[in-house]
């Protein structure tokens, strides 16, 4: 089916200027291959006139077949007083023997006079006589029409002679630009509809969130007739980021009845999402719309209890059309609703009439008023509704330990040790470490691995700590959050008390816990 609007991805280019973004080659090809995969139009794979490794991920790209998508290459118009045949930088953008090639020009005539330092005519000239020469060599051609709206705004009829010349030229799409991101979106819609009733050719948009409004103001442009929209997975881009398309392609798709990706892509847009943080070594935003592990988390009591009832009285779609899932976050705004649906997520059978339910949601508002916090540690909080159910002993017991910092001439040594009984059985163990929580850690491992072998794949991988009254300095509370795996499964324990060693150990003790049971 011929989509309404085409999705034109440029995470490879754009999307690769935000701050601590810095992908290799085969990083670049990785991810090309996942949106190609996925449905989008139109790859942006990079400018090879800029770096050699731009230059090496289109040699590379020729071997790969892209059946979904087009590859395009990015580039400029040629540069003032050069014929465009003699550009080596038009030259490099046709070695790369993408079937699209994607130029920018100025449409604003500040940067015309005061950044290119030519005249308005020769610009003029530039944009026609690149996109001609790309034309006349079998190219699809995109003119990125670069600070259209600004442009626009103070030099209207200049503006307008820019993007004429891509048309007149034979540019297949004249794609209007926010470039500083700083426009609203009815500036957006009443200059694209201006364009539209002037000009034959169709259009995009391509905006940046510079003032939180990327993703408005792209659909702002779609909605007054362009039919092609710009933008990276999870907003990356230059300053603020580009148009987020995990915003962009759900609502044109669930909200506007748009025809854009292949109606099967959508329920893998989370995975699309994560992946591409994943190869670009980001963690995971959970507060991205539709995508991120926290759309479409319920806390409050009253919420929780009429998503139970009817999920779309606080849901806007069914999570499942974009591969995300409902959670439900236990913490003392809960009510009982959470408490079941949690239990029930968790694996426990439980229903509202459960007899424990209100000592276990008792239980759970205490601790948080005391600082404990269950929504990052769903193991701690598994073992708490486990034991008030079951009344099941725990595997182990800590029954005693001592953690020490010494000086060994002009090094610190920290030294644990931790005694443990496990059924009538007692092991005492010591161990040294590179702080006194990391020496605990590995007496508590020794102690347990005799009796436990399968301790020894359980490893930490993240551990917070987060001062909770920070005005009663050194005696302040402390919470410590713990990520372990074993290599299968990830799970979150934490810890509290005024005692940082101390609430280390609790975290520590239920993440052995919580692998055990």
């Amino acid at each position: 089916m011929k989509p309404e609007v085409e999705i034109y991805d440029t995470t490879l280019r754009d999307g690769s200027q935000g701050e601590g973004i810095n992908f290799s080659v085969m990083d670049k090809l990785r991810i090309a291959e996942r949106l190609e995969q996925f449905g989008v139009h139109y790859i942006e794979g990079g400018w090879p006139g800029s770096n050699p490794k731009d230059i090496e991920f289109f040699e590379q790209a020729k071997r790969r077949k892209f059946k979904r998508a087009k590859l395009a290459a990015f580039g400029a118009t040629r540069r003032k007083g050069v014929a465009v045949e003699d550009d080596d930088q038009v030259r490099l953008l046709l070695e790369a023997e993408t079937p699209v090639i994607t130029l920018v020009g100025k449409t604003w005539l500040m940067h015309v006079k005061e950044v290119l330092r030519t005249t308005p005519d020769e610009n003029l000239a530039m944009i026609g006589d690149t996109i001609r020469y790309l034309k006349d060599q079998g190219k699809i051609v995109m003119y990125d029409a670069e600070h259209s709206f600004d442009g626009f705004a103070d030099e209207p009829e200049y503006a307008l002679a820019t993007w004429q010349a891509a048309e007149k030229a034979g540019a297949d799409v004249v794609v209007l630009c926010d470039t500083n991101g700083g426009r609203l979106p009815a500036e957006i819609s009443r200059t694209t509809a201006h364009a539209l009733g002037k000009l034959n050719v169709r259009l995009g948009i391509h905006t940046h969130d510079d003032i939180g409004l990327g993703v408005a103001n792209a659909l702002a442009g779609i909605e007054a007739g362009a039919t092609q929209v710009q933008g990276t997975i999870n907003g990356y881009g230059e300053r603020t980021g580009n148009c987020n398309l995990t915003s962009v392609i759900p609502n044109l798709a669930l909200k506007l009845g748009k025809t854009c990706v292949p109606p099967a892509s959508l329920a893998k847009l989370k995975e699309l999402s994560q992946f591409v943080d994943e190869i670009a070594n980001f963690r995971h935003n959970p507060r991205l719309p539709w995508v991120g592990s926290a759309a479409f988390s319920h806390k409050g009591g009253q919420h929780v209890n009429a998503v139970q009832k009817l999920a779309r009285s606080y849901e806007h779609i069914d999570p499942a059309l974009v591969g995300n899932q409902r959670t439900v976050l236990i913490s003392d705004l809960a009510g009982r609703s959470n408490i079941v649906m949690k239990a029930q997520e968790l694996g426990f059978k439980v229903s509202n009439e459960t007899p424990e339910l209100k000592d276990i949601l008792a239980r759970i508002k205490e601790l948080e008023h005391q600082g404990y916090e269950f929504e990052a540690a769903e193991a701690s909080l598994a073992l708490l509704i486990r034991k008030m159910l079951t009344r099941e002993e725990a595997p182990f017991q800590v029954v005693g330990y001592e953690a020490m910092v010494r000086r060994d001439q002009a090094l610190s040594v920290c030294q644990a040790t931790v005694k443990v009984r496990v059924k009538g059985q007692v092991a005492h163990t010591v161990a040294e470490g590179d702080g006194p929580v990391n020496a605990l850690d590995s007496a508590l491992r020794a102690a347990l691995e005799r009796f436990f072998p399968k301790v020894k794949k359980i490893q930490l991988t993240d551990y917070k700590v987060r001062i909770l009254d920070s005005a009663t300095g050194t005696r302040a509370g402390t919470r410590v959050l713990i990520e372990s795996t074993d290599g299968r499964r990830e799970w979150g324990t934490v810890g509290v008390n005024d005692n940082i060693i101390e609430a280390s150990l609790q975290a520590l003790v239920e993440s052995m816990e919580f692998a055990l049971m």
